[in-house]
């Protein structure tokens, strides 16, 4: 009995994280996305942006470095309990976003900046060239290079 306690153990951790579920998933996700917020800065220039705008460029390296660095640290912290928290329900029965009273469930960019997707062989592909077909070497991850196929 002694031996099986660390298999059963191990069985019901497997069990916990490897539910497939996609609302432990996305909680897993934007939990990572938010507690990453402190290095991505966007809240900080964000809340510089808006104060300058909106309340006076005079103001905006104080106060709006005050309220951005307030808001990275909810972020932050809200994140990081989307992390520990992510295989089980919020109290409401879902897996959806908290505190969405005061912050977006999704990443905060300043409204001078929309991001995009990167340039990279993964996202574009080969029809701004003119040409389009099946893939060449599948196999090969981010392969684009395609011939034709009608």
């Amino acid at each position: 009995m002694r031996n099986a306690i660390p298999f059963l153990a191990a069985a019901a951790l497997a069990a916990l994280f490897a539910s497939g579920c996609a609302g432990p998933e996305q909680k897993l996700g934007r939990g990572i996305s938010n507690s990453i917020e402190f290095a991505r800065g966007g809240e900080l220039r964000r809340s510089i942006e808006q104060t300058a705008v909106f309340d006076s460029p005079d103001e905006a390296y104080t106060t709006g470095v005050i309220h951005g660095i307030n808001r990275t640290f909810e972020r932050t912290g809200v994140g990081i309990w989307e992390i520990v928290s992510f295989p089980f329900p919020n109290h409401d029965k879902s897996y959806g976003p908290i505190d969405t009273a005061r912050l977006s469930p999704h990443p905060a960019y300043p409204e001078s900046y929309k991001p995009g997707l990167i340039s990279d062989s993964m996202f574009d592909t080969d029809t701004y060239t003119g040409f389009s077909g099946g893939d060449v070497a599948p196999f090969v991850p981010g392969s684009r290079f395609s011939v034709f196929n009608n």
